[in-house]
């Protein structure tokens, strides 16, 4: 599996690449009710990206719009280099996707319906069809279901078996709305793996999840919704840094350290082998130079990095989320 060092590294190379999908302005509004507004995302290229955002926040709205599954009331989609939704043709033999679960015909195999999803598939030759679909099957952990009957499937083997629909050939880019909805702690760490090797072959791939665990253990950037508009992107490190505003400093004169801080009432308390400054109203440097002048020696100082659930919830507690009715009951049947 990749580490998240690796992670980094690729993002890094691709930094320059233009990216693997964009949006503009991007609004939908169904029967007056404004579901995203003004998105402006960006999905770099060899990037895992996870989408994160509060029930009705306009995660899956705009991932719809972004696969050319539903046209933007305004706004702008570019996929892989190709205007959507006029260039699907172009940009979606390429792109692989489950979003909000996958459909498949109950009265067939698991095995019987990747056939014929793979009958379909523009990229793979018949003569490859059957080890195509015997290697996703095994990739996704459904060897043992493979012949069982659709209508028997746990949600978990549900999900199992649409991720190894959007994986039955190489793809440039990959979207997973909730791809561990069902699975148990196993089939979870089977998914990261997938993620993980995607991302080491060079597939961008974008992940809508609310498990933010996850999002932490196998991202390399995020984008924050709430209440339909992007309230942060970009690399994940980045984020959590920019989001801490603590201070780790490791020092054996805790009492004469908290002393020289509160005099200048800079708010500090003492840990296990040091101090925790509060920089709301400080900097790191300025601290240091405090207790350098009281005379405190400062053997090590490091911000406390945030966690994503922290940063996750600062960026979406400003805001009260209004609880929008349910989309799925505002979108006519032939647009789902």
């Amino acid at each position: 599996m990749t580490g998240f060092s690796e992670q980094r590294a690729v993002a890094a190379s691709a930094a320059t690449a233009p990216p693997a999908a964009r949006t503009r302005g991007l609004r939908k509004v169904y029967r007056g009710t404004v579901a995203v507004d003004n998105v402006d995302l960006e999905v770099p290229m060899g990037s895992v990206l996870g989408m994160l955002g509060p029930n009705g926040s306009g995660k899956t709205t705009t991932i719809r719009m972004l696969l050319g599954l539903v046209t933007p009331t305004a706004g702008e989609v570019e996929l892989l280099g190709h205007k959507m939704p006029d260039g699907a043709a172009l940009a979606l033999p390429d792109v692989g996707a489950l979003v909000e679960g996958p459909g498949f015909h109950p009265f067939l195999s698991g095995r019987e319906n990747l056939m014929r999803f793979a009958a379909a598939e523009p990229l793979l030759a018949t003569s490859a069809i059957t080890t195509a679909v015997g290697e996703a099957i095994e990739r996704v952990g459904l060897t043992k279901a493979a012949n069982r009957r659709y209508r028997g499937y746990s949600l978990g083997m549900k999900q199992r078996l649409g991720l190894a629909s959007a994986l039955l050939v190489p793809r440039r880019f990959v979207v997973l709305d909730e791809p561990t909805n069902g699975l148990d702690p196993a089939g979870t760490r089977e998914v990261r793996t997938v993620i993980a090797d995607l991302h080491a072959a060079g597939t961008t791939v974008l992940v809508s999840s609310h498990l933010l665990a996850e999002v932490e253990a196998t991202c390399t950037h995020v984008a924050v919704l709430n209440q339909g508009n992007v309230v942060a992107q970009g690399e994940l490190a980045a984020l959590l840094e920019a989001g801490s505003a603590n201070l780790l400093v490791s020092t054996p004169e805790t009492t004469l350290g908290l002393d020289a801080l509160r005099e200048r009432r800079i708010p500090a308390r003492p840990v296990p082998d040091g101090l925790l400054v509060d920089l709301t109203a400080s900097t790191a440097p300025a601290v240091v130079e405090v207790l350098v002048r009281a005379g405190v020696p400062v053997h090590e100082v490091r911000r406390q990095r945030t966690g994503l659930e922290d940063l996750f919830a600062r960026l979406t507690e400003d805001s009260a989320v209004t609880e929008l009715p349910d989309l799925d009951t505002l979108i006519p049947e032939e647009a789902r």
